[in-house]
C-alpha cells in the first residue's frame, strides 16, 4: 500500500520527471518524502474522520493525501500554477479535497471555511510552510480570529524554537510573545533535512499552536502592547531602560520613563528577554494610560 503514497523518493522523482517540474527557490519548495513523518503529524494535529483540515502549499500532495485519508474534508491553498495539473493527478482518488489556486496571504480564509466546512466543525490548519514566509503566514492566520482549533506546521527549527520560547532563554523575543498571546505554542516534533526533496540547509520542527479563546493578559491597546515589546527587544544587549528611553524619547523625558518602570514594579536594569508577558502587559498599560491622557 505505501508504494502508492506520494511521499516517497521514487514517486516524487517520477512526478518531477513526468511533468518536467523544477523547484522554485523563490517559493521555498521542499517536498516531504517520508510517510511516517506525515502520519506522526496527523496524530499531533488531532486529525480524525470528523475534522476539517486546511493546508497551505500542498506541493505535489504528499501531506494533502494523508489529510484526505484521515480527515473528513480538506481544503488546500496552492500559489504555484505549475503544481495544479500534478495535484489533479496525484489526488484524483480523493473526492474530499478542494484545491484553491490562491495566495494564502490574500485569501479570505474565513469565507472559505464558511463555504467548504460544516458549521461548528472542528477545523485544523496543517502545513509544511515555506521558510521564507513562515512568520507572515502564521501571524495572518492566528490574528484573523478564524474558527479553527489549532495550527500544526512544519517550519524552520530555529523559528519554531523562537515561537515556543519562554523568558530567560536565547530564543525568547517579541515573536514568542506575539505568537503566545494568541495561541499555546509547543514544538511537537523535530525533523531531519533528509526527509525533504530537495534537502533544505536547515533542520525543521513541527510546531503546534492551539488557539486561545482569550489572550492570557489584558491589555488596553494591543497595537501599543506589541510596539512596546518590539522596542524592548530592539537592542537585545541593552537594558529595558535604554530601549524604552529610545522608544519613548519623542513623547516623554527620561525621568518619566523611570516613573513608568516604578509604577509597573519592574527593574529598568533588566533586559527585555527576562520579562514575562504579564510584566510587558502591566508596563504597556501604565505607559498607554499616560499617552492616552496627554
Amino acid at each position: 500500500m505505501s508504494k502508492k503514497y506520494i511521499a516517497t523518493p521514487s514517486r516524487t522523482q517520477e512526478l518531477l520527471k513526468k511533468y518536467g517540474f523544477a523547484f522554485k527557490k523563490s517559493l521555498g519548495q521542499n517536498f516531504l518524502i517520508d510517510v511516517n513523518i506525515l502520519e506522526n503529524i496527523m496524530q499531533q494535529a488531532g486529525i480524525t474522520k470528523e475534522t476539517g483540515a486546511i493546508e497551505v502549499g500542498p506541493g505535489m500532495g504528499a501531506l494533502t493525501e494523508q489529510l484526505a485519508i484521515h480527515a473528513e474534508k480538506v481544503v488546500a491553498f496552492e500559489i504555484d500554477q505549475r503544481l495544479l495539473p500534478i495535484l489533479k493527478e496525484t489526488l484524483a482518488d480523493y473526492p474530499n479535497i478542494e484545491i484553491i489556486h490562491h495566495d494564502i496571504l490574500e485569501a479570505d480564509v474565513a469565507e472559505v471555511i464558511k463555504s467548504y466546512f460544516r458549521e461548528g466543525q472542528d477545523i485544523h490548519i496543517v502545513a509544511n510552510l515555506p521558510y521564507y514566509i513562515t512568520t507572515p503566514i502564521l501571524m495572518k492566520l492566528i490574528r484573523a480570529h478564524l474558527p479553527v482549533t489549532s495550527l500544526t506546521v512544519m517550519i524552520q527549527k530555529e523559528v519554531a524554537d523562537r515561537m515556543a520560547a519562554v523568558p530567560n532563554t536565547k530564543s525568547y523575543g517579541s515573536l514568542s510573545i506575539a505568537v503566545q498571546y494568541y495561541t499555546e505554542a509547543s514544538v511537537v516534533l523535530n525533523v531531519p533535512k533528509k526527509v525533504f526533496m530537495p534537502q533544505p540547509n536547515v533542520d525543521s520542527s513541527v510546531l503546534k499552536l492551539v488557539m486561545r479563546k482569550e489572550p492570557p493578559v489584558q491589555v488596553d491597546n494591543e497595537d501599543f502592547f506589541f510596539e512596546l515589546i518590539q522596542a524592548s527587544f530592539a537592542q537585545r544587549r541593552k537594558t529595558l531602560r535604554n530601549n524604552l528611553n529610545r522608544f519613548l524619547q519623542d513623547k516623554f523625558e527620561k525621568q518619566q520613563v523611570e516613573v513608568f518602570l516604578e509604577e509597573a514594579a519592574i527593574d529598568g536594569s533588566r533586559r527585555g528577554e527576562t520579562l514575562t508577558m504579564e510584566e510587558f502587559a502591566t508596563l504597556a498599560n501604565v505607559v498607554y494610560k499616560e499617552l492616552a491622557e496627554s
